[in-house]
């Protein structure tokens, strides 16, 4: 009985499992990518065994791609000699790693997922505890299938009412990180809650959790429901909720009360009120990444820009996260929306 996080270590471990506990624990799957995979799989030739389970190993090309040096075409070919070798066939080149990680069903919830990338954090929003590892950690798992944990405290968020038009999930995951600082969830988990967390969709909730890391936490997750169900399809879902947890802290958050919010230089955790920095003049314009690049994302975009023409004095950038929403959104009209906007 506990937290999300103590619920997961105690199914997965089959006896009680309370937070401190240092346990080694199986997981389902380890991802890397192209900058950290070459790192990992050099400490896992040192080892020199057998790979774990070449199902469960998920490479993906994303950081450098195509690759656009000598060196970083050495390190793809690193992957993909390995890849070769111990029969890895998840091999991925069509879109951020996170956003592939959940597309193509490697996540359920109650599950441990491990990624050498720190916003590994992003497949908590399923129900999973998921968490970001050095290579060094992610060899290991390769060789073993397996890797150590401080099964973590958790924070409570719960996010009371409903989001205001023109307010987002990104707008409550800055506000958390203004009110708690870069590190003032560190080393520990992250539950979302609340009736706002409740009634947003799995795209939003994975924006939730992959912020999460940018201020400290070692995982973000939701409570698996109906809206869970639904993405995943015909995906068993059993039940996970905390059973009379005991969290680090309970933080309330009005969502009537949210502004847009906006992280300025030089920090992520320097966030204002977007009437703060009103009338700034803007020299670039990004919407995509790992935390907003989904078609929802892209779909509130469009909405914004249907009609209207960007300032030439900016320049705009809409990179979708995974060539599955690329094709979603061409078929929708918002790349036609975003090449007529400028």
């Amino acid at each position: 009985m506990g937290t999300l996080t103590e619920e997961i270590f105690t199914r997965r471990l089959g006896r009680e499992v309370h937070a401190g506990e240092i346990v080694v624990a199986p997981v389902d799957y380890a991802m890397a990518h192209d900058v950290t995979g070459p790192l990992a799989i050099e400490a896992f030739r040192k080892l020199d065994v057998p790979l774990w389970d070449p199902e469960r190993v998920i490479m993906v090309f994303d950081h450098i791609l195509p690759a656009n040096t000598v060196a970083s075409a050495g390190l793809h070919k690193i992957v993909r000699d390995f890849a070769d070798e111990f029969g890895v066939t998840h091999v991925f080149q069509e879109g951020i790693c996170h956003q592939l990680m959940v597309e193509k069903g490697f996540i359920r919830p109650g599950g441990i997922v491990v990624g050498a990338d720190s916003h590994s954090t992003t497949y908590g929003a399923l129900g999973c505890f998921a968490a970001g590892f050095g290579s060094t950690d992610i060899a290991v798992t390769f060789a073993t299938g397996k890797t150590w944990f401080r099964v973590p405290e958790t924070i409570r968020i719960n996010l009371r009412g409903s989001l205001p038009p023109g307010i987002f999930p990104k707008d409550l995951a800055l506000k958390v990180i203004r009110m708690l600082g870069a590190e003032g969830a560190y080393y520990l988990a992250v539950e979302w809650g609340g009736e706002a967390v409740e009634a947003m969709s799995v795209d939003e909730r994975l924006t939730l959790a992959n912020l999460t890391v940018d201020f400290g936490g070692k995982a973000g997750l939701c409570e698996p429901d109906e809206h869970t169900r639904a993405y995943l399809g015909d995906a068993e879902v059993f039940d996970l909720h905390p059973v009379t947890p005991v969290y680090r802290s309970l933080i309330e958050v009005d969502a009537q009360m949210l502004e847009p919010q906006i992280a300025c230089p030089p920090a992520i955790d320097n966030v204002q009120d977007l009437s703060a920095v009103a009338g700034t003049a803007l020299d670039e314009v990004f919407v995509g990444s790992c935390a907003n690049g989904r078609i929802e994302d892209l779909a509130i975009v469009a909405g914004y820009f249907k009609g209207r023409q960007v300032s030439p004095r900016t320049r705009t950038i809409v990179v979708p996260a995974s060539k599955q929403i690329y094709m979603e959104a061409l078929a929708r009209g918002y790349i036609q929306t975003f090449m007529e906007a400028g």
